[in-house]
């Protein structure tokens, strides 16, 4: 992109879009051509935009950077400039000033500068000067004046105080100064704080009516809004439109106090109560994150953090500036392992529910049995209540978070879950014991688990924490063989019997094979697979039948070999959820004489025979009658 052959702006365009930006230069009045090129195809577009004039109207502030400010009967530098003007042109600038409320005295002065070709012109005009601006311009009264150039086209303002500065540190010199007295007149120059009077003296005006008084902000200073007044007591006083009054502040410095506890981490909503000389300087409560700001000047400090109306820190603070520190409270973690006994070793227990007192706080323990509640004052006695599944199952009280007599960073206690006894019986279809099966109890919300192996009795007992539990029975093959759901929530009732029908277990499974009409066959061999367990295999009997006993019931397989064949000759699949006959027929033959014959080749043997049978039948037919014949004859 060019303006009148510079290079303004570059990039890509996105489709037929161009997004570009660039600084307009110093140019007059008035419309100018912007060039696109396409760099690729070398074809240009073009369009323009319009330069139109501003005006601009501001104070030099340099010789005050804030917080320092322009006194009464201080001069001002005001700056006037036109861009985008025309060029080359005499400018005349209309320059007023309007004094502060409720005064209403507006000065004016004319001054005139030239544009440069680009449009650009600047002048500068000191207020008060008797020589540029109408009347008698002044600066004798403190707060805002109002400029404007050419009355609307720019305006701005600059501040007039009674002090060099808006703000002050302890050990800082406060000057003051008023003008527009009469000379040698008696003025009373006076500082208060909250209607307190902090500086009080009496002064007399110079020959030109300037008032000039001095005053150290004092090291016992306090933090606040300060109030400067200049008044007469002259028999004849000057009253002045707007009062010789002015507000500067103390702010002190910003001092940044992190509560934290033994362990080293933030403590919110600790209050420090600061007092200097045994007068109370601040209080102020910390927000969430532990952090409390405080505003406090130069000197020395004593910090008492409390937490809860107990006193838990303090802390000595010497402020030279803005400050960030750490206070350690005497507060204390604890840190609670809520666990079951199993085998001798302790195993945490999740989703404890802990209603803890006079706290009133909730907690919680997380997967690996374990609450921690932060930040606890060691010397009260808590009484921690346990529910689980909404069962009440411990009181524990513990006195202090003392050791020794001493508050700790972390505090150890360790709470138990009551051990009830699960006894589980397990039986077959026919309601018969179980011996050797095995038994696993896992809790519901995890981290608990218990397993045994049930005796001839078909019985197990397993001593479980408190909870819901899937009891599941296992085979000798690790198959399993049936579930059910449980609970030990009732402290009252120590030993629960929970039944577990194992009705897939120990299945006879017979498998019987039949030929085309559905003659029994015999030593065909059949494999009986499920998932998970070897293979096993048996020849049928003369009955066509092979037995399969003690089988776990589900998903099965049986793989049919004929006599004499090693390629399987079907597959049947079953599900076994009790003992039970699967009849296979096998269409493609049929037992013959103690042989098997494919049925195609048993119909193509029957179709000849009975084919040869009809000739033979006919032929002795003929044979017949021919004989017959002859006799007649």
């Amino acid at each position: 992109m060019f303006y009148k052959s510079q290079m303004v702006a570059s990039g890509n365009a996105t489709g037929n879009s161009v997004n570009a930006t660039f600084t307009v230069p110093q140019l007059p009045k008035g419309n100018n051509t912007l060039i696109l090129q396409d760099v690729s195809k070398n074809i240009n577009a073009t369009s323009w935009f319009a330069i139109v004039t501003a005006y601009y109207v501001s104070v030099n502030k340099t010789p005050v950077p804030a917080p320092k400010q322009w006194q009464e009967g201080d001069s001002v530098a005001i700056w006037m400039n036109v861009t985008g003007g025309d060029a080359d042109r005499i400018y005349s600038a209309n320059v007023t000033v309007k004094t502060p409320t409720p005064t209403n005295e507006t000065y004016w002065a004319i001054a005139k500068f030239n544009t440069t070709a680009t449009g650009y012109g600047a002048s500068r005009v000191t207020y008060p000067n008797a020589s540029l601006f109408s009347g008698r311009p002044h600066t004798n009264y403190t707060g805002t004046y109002d400029i404007a150039f050419n009355k609307t086209q720019a305006t701005n303002s600059f501040f007039i105080g009674l002090t060099n500065s808006s703000q002050y540190h302890r050990s800082q010199f406060v000057d003051i100064k008023a003008v527009g007295y009469k000379p040698n007149e008696n003025v009373t120059a006076k500082i208060t704080l909250g209607g307190n009077v902090t500086y009080l003296e009496n002064k007399t005006a110079d020959l030109t009516g300037t008032v000039r008084a001095n005053w150290t902000i004092p090291i016992t200073s306090y933090v606040g809004s300060y109030t400067v007044n200049v008044t007469s007591r002259s028999p004849s006083p000057t009253r002045k439109t707007r009062p010789d009054i002015q507000a500067f502040k103390v702010p002190g410095f910003s001092v940044n106090v992190t509560t934290q506890n033994l362990a080293g981490e933030p403590v919110p909503r600790v209050t420090l109560n600061v007092t200097e000389r045994g007068k109370t300087a601040a209080v102020v409560t910390g927000d969430s994150s532990g952090v409390v700001p405080l505003m406090l000047e130069i000197g020395n400090y004593t910090c008492r953090a409390t937490f809860k109306y107990e006193t838990v820190g303090r802390l000595s603070l010497n402020i030279t500036g803005p400050t960030v520190l750490s206070l350690i409270c005497n507060l204390t973690n604890l840190r609670l392992s809520v666990v079951a006994i199993k085998d001798g070793a302790a195993v945490g227990v999740p989703e404890v529910t802990l209603f803890m007192t006079p706290e009133n706080r909730q907690l919680y323990t997380d997967i690996d049995g374990m609450a921690v509640a932060h930040s606890l004052l060691p010397n009260r006695t808590y009484t921690l209540n346990a529910y689980r599944y909404n069962v009440q199952f411990n009181v524990t009280e513990i006195p202090s978070l003392l050791v020794g007599g001493n508050p700790q960073a972390w505090f150890n206690a360790t709470m138990t879950v009551p051990v009830l006894t699960m006894k589980i019986n397990a039986t077959n279809a026919e309601g018969q014991p179980l011996n050797g099966i095995t038994i696993k109890a896992r809790e519901h919300m995890g981290g608990l688990s218990y397993q045994g192996t049930t005796d001839v009795n078909g019985t197990v007992s397993l001593n479980c924490a408190l909870g819901k539990y899937s009891v599941t029975a296992y085979d000798t093959d690790g198959i399993e063989l049936n579930r059910t759901a449980t609970d030990l929530l009732n402290l009252i009732l120590p030993v629960k019997s929970v039944p577990l029908s194992c009705s897939l277990y120990g299945l006879s499974i017979s498998v019987k094979i039949v030929d085309y009409f559905s003659q029994p066959l015999q030593n065909v061999n059949i494999t009986l697979q499920r998932e998970g367990l070897p293979s096993r295999s048996a020849l049928t009997q003369a009955n066509g039948t092979a037995t399969f006993y003690g089988v776990t019931g589900g998903d099965m397989q049986a793989t049919i070999y004929l006599p004499g064949q090693t390629q399987a000759y079907a597959v049947n699949d079953f599900t076994a959820l009790e003992s039970m006959v699967v009849v296979v027929k096998v269409e493609r033959y049929a037992m013959l004489a103690g042989s098997f014959v494919e049925v195609g080749q048993l119909a193509t043997a029957l179709v000849v025979l009975v084919t040869v049978l009809a000739i033979l039948s006919l032929e002795v037919y003929r044979r017949r009658r021919a004989k017959a014949q002859k006799t007649g004859n």
